[in-house]
């Protein structure tokens, strides 16, 4: 919440409480800047909103909190009530240009909110299986993941990044015996894959490695010795590519879980135990039930099968559990869409075990087409496989990519436009923005005088640089609402309108003057205020603000 904001809304609590005897709650009380600048700098509707509870006509409640403001706001120039009870507050220039010294005192921290009064969030996200290359529904979901986890670091959340890493059961079985296959293909001799095991070029990448650098060792030992060496150096290489490709992508982790670890620590069976000794479970056809029906789902579901095998639900109950057990109060899951009917029955293990229902918070990542010349590009031009996240980035860059992918509400369908993407003029969003900032600090390398805060900014009266000081006010707010909502696509919203404020204001308001240096350099520090401001809105989407760009006209 920015300053003027905080104070607009505490007096009005303070008025309301003292001439109606209403305690305001947040959601009633909303405090927005007006499309028409005619209509105030700041503008709310609370009167309108408490008419119901108050037993009083909105303009009169108007009346007494407009009356009531009056002493109380020594930054607000005038306050006018329009139309049935909108009550406009005019701001006094300077109180506005304020925000110009604690952007550039607080510099990268300016942004930073306590919104999230250090709620414990366990972050999950990306968590693909160790058994192939990173692809387009990963590449959105970890850019999302990681977006998300730098706003709520930057609002006061205490927030883990964790990969969950599903290393245990049939599926690294299977894993072993593509990569011995695929050695054996290398050497040269005959191969059989399994019919459920991993066909992809990285997992022949694997064989051919192994057979370079061993030669035919591994065929002169037990086959024991053998299948357990290729399904080991298989989970290696893939989860080494895994943890390359998430760097190169600049998605960090805090915590990589293994549920081979939890099988170890006997995690999966203690819990397996504990339900059934709380009566969640029963016995039909040989197998081990849930009841999460009774919790919400819309069946039971197998927990241990009649052959004595664990479903997958099983060890993920364990891994929610230790989460919880890790003292974090709330879990978010960042999903793929395949995995949203999973969410009921999560849920229904959770409440069962004890735990708020809601506690555990799932968003799911729609699907991705891309698309470039207007047709979908399904394969890789360069392999004939899907499109990687490293092809993908290697084509339009990490920074490209990125953006794109948090442009877009991650549970709406999306068109990757890469002809757009690799586009080095202003119809390419990232470019638009990046622009901008090469732009201010062009301006800014060519001042001539040093670039600091004022003692005063008496002189930025123009509505240009109104509109402009008012939505550099606004970034805490917006980055405290983008990590409640855990919604990257706001701060790309707000990047693309402050570079069009900027733009704007640069468009009509000359800001090197030989002939005025005062107003030079007032302009200046708002210049460089408006800089931090657009170089922190991209380092939270995880993309770079370049200091020069060059434009293709």
């Amino acid at each position: 919440m920015n300053e003027i904001e905080t104070s607009l809304k505490e007096a009005i609590r303070e008025v309301v409480k003292e001439g109606l005897g209403i305690d305001v709650e947040d959601s009633v009380l909303m405090i927005e800047i007006p499309k028409d600048s005619t209509n105030g700098d700041y503008a709310t509707n609370v009167a309108m909103r408490l008419a119901k509870v108050a037993k009083r006509k909105p303009s009169d409640i108007a009346d007494i909190i407009t009356k009531g403001l009056k002493e109380r706001l020594a930054d607000v120039d005038r306050i006018e009530i329009a139309g049935p009870g909108f009550i406009n507050f005019f701001m006094k220039k300077e109180a506005l240009a304020n925000v110009i010294d604690a952007v550039i005192d607080e510099g990268d921290d300016y942004g930073k909110n306590t919104s999230g009064d250090n709620l414990a969030i366990l972050l999950e996200y990306v968590s693909a299986n160790p058994t192939g290359i990173l692809h387009l529904g990963h590449a959105r979901g970890a850019a999302w993941g990681d977006s998300v986890a730098r706003l709520l670091k930057a609002s006061g959340y205490n927030v883990l990044r964790e990969y969950y890493i599903n290393d245990a059961g049939n599926q690294m079985e299977m894993l072993g015996l593509s990569v011995e296959a695929r050695y054996r293909e290398a050497l040269g001799l005959d191969f059989t894959l399994p019919e459920d095991g991993y066909h992809g070029q990285d997992v022949k990448n694997i064989g051919i490695a192994i057979a370079n650098e061993y030669g035919d060792k591994w065929l002169n030992v037990s086959k024991e010795e053998a299948h357990d060496f290729f399904k080991n150096e298989g989970y290696r290489l893939e989860m080494k590519r895994i943890r390359d490709d998430l760097a190169y992508y600049r998605c960090e982790f805090d915590s990589w879980i293994s549920e081979k670890k939890l099988v170890e620590e006997g995690r999966i069976d203690k819990v397996m135990d504990k339900m059934i000794a709380m009566g969640l479970t029963y016995e039909a056809d040989g197998a081990i039930w849930f009841k999460s029906s009774v919790y919400g789902d819309d069946k039971d579901r197998v927990l241990k099968k009649s052959d004595g095998y664990y479903t997958y639900l099983t060890p993920d109950i364990a891994n929610h559990l230790y989460k919880f057990e890790r003292g974090y109060q709330k879990l978010v899951n960042i999903w793929g869409a395949d995995h949203h009917g999973y969410i009921p029955r999560m849920k229904a293990a959770i409440e069962a075990m004890g735990y708020p229902k809601d506690s555990l918070e799932v968003d799911i990542v729609q699907m991705v087409r891309l698309v470039e010349d207007g047709k979908e590009v399904k394969m890789s031009k360069r392999t004939g496989n899907a499109v990687t996240i490293r092809e993908l980035c290697e084509d339009i860059g990490v920074d490209a990519a990125r953006y794109f992918f948090l442009s877009k509400a991650l549970d709406t369908h999306m068109d990757f436009d890469l002809g757009l993407a690799r586009k080095k003029t202003n119809e390419n969003p990232v470019f638009y923005a990046q622009y901008a900032h090469a732009r201010i600090a062009s301006i800014l390398r060519q001042a001539d005088t040093k670039v600091e805060k004022c003692p005063k900014y008496d002189l930025l009266v123009s509505d240009k640089e109104t509109e402009l000081l008012k939505y550099i006010n606004e970034f805490p707010s917006v980055v405290a609402d983008a990590a409640r909502d855990r919604a990257p696509n706001k701060i790309c919203n707000y990047i693309q309108k402050l570079a069009q404020y900027f733009h704007s204001f640069y468009s009509v308001c000359r800001v090197n003057d030989p002939d005025n240096m005062e107003l030079t350099k007032q302009r200046l520090a708002l210049v460089l205020a408006t800089k931090i401001t657009l170089k922190n809105a991209l380092y939270y989407l995880g993309v770079e603000a370049p200091e020069e760009m060059k434009r293709e006209d």
